[in-house]
């Protein structure tokens, strides 16, 4: 496990299109399914031991926006070295959690770097013309630091998405396990 923060993909940017499979129904889900609606992307994956510290809560506030705000989790890691991150492993997450939104297998990391994800979780919100509203933690727990699992920063961003108010000014970079990138396709954009 290699700590890693999030890239904080520049405000304004504008979603990257993608199409994918969901591991739950087996359908193609794509960005322009979810045309002149708030979009939340969260890179996230089975086996990352931050992701599971917080996958209750975070299935919770993004089922809690989900009738507001389309909700996608992606996972993008190399499952040959990460079997625990394999489809049938994503769904029965899915499924244990009670996600009422899609889990995308992203095989190619193309959607992944195209997003400059870097650790799971990783989440990004954007507004109703899908330009970046937010990036970063969900809150401040960490596996290990006592901190209570909220999801405060997270949520204070989409209740402002959802009301129409601004973008929180003091945004802070997930912090995670890196995504595990297949051999050899490991992104430009760590420098």
């Amino acid at each position: 496990m290699v700590l890693t923060p999030s890239t904080m993909l520049d405000l304004g940017s504008v979603a990257p299109d993608f199409s994918l499979p969901d591991v739950i129904s087996g359908e193609t889900v794509s960005k322009a399914d979810f045309a002149d609606k708030p979009l939340l992307v969260m890179f996230i994956s089975a086996h990352c031991p931050f992701v599971i510290h917080l996958e209750e809560q975070l299935a919770a506030v993004a089922n809690e926006f989900a009738d507001r705000v389309a909700v996608v989790a992606i996972s993008a890691n190399d499952v040959e070295s990460y079997p625990d991150d394999a489809p049938e492993k994503l769904k029965a997450q899915a499924q244990r959690l009670g996600f009422n939104f899609a889990y995308l297998y992203d095989e190619s990391q193309e959607i992944a770097k195209a997003y400059t994800a870097a650790c799971t979780p990783d989440l990004f919100l954007f507004d109703s013309s899908h330009a970046l509203y937010y990036r970063g933690q969900f809150d401040a727990s960490r596996p290990g630091n006592d901190v209570e699992i909220t999801g405060s920063d997270l949520h204070s961003a989409l209740t402002n998405l959802v009301s129409g108010g601004e973008a929180p000014s003091d945004q802070q970079p997930s912090i995670g396990c890196n995504i595990k990138w297949k051999a050899g396709n490991e992104p430009d954009y760590f420098g």
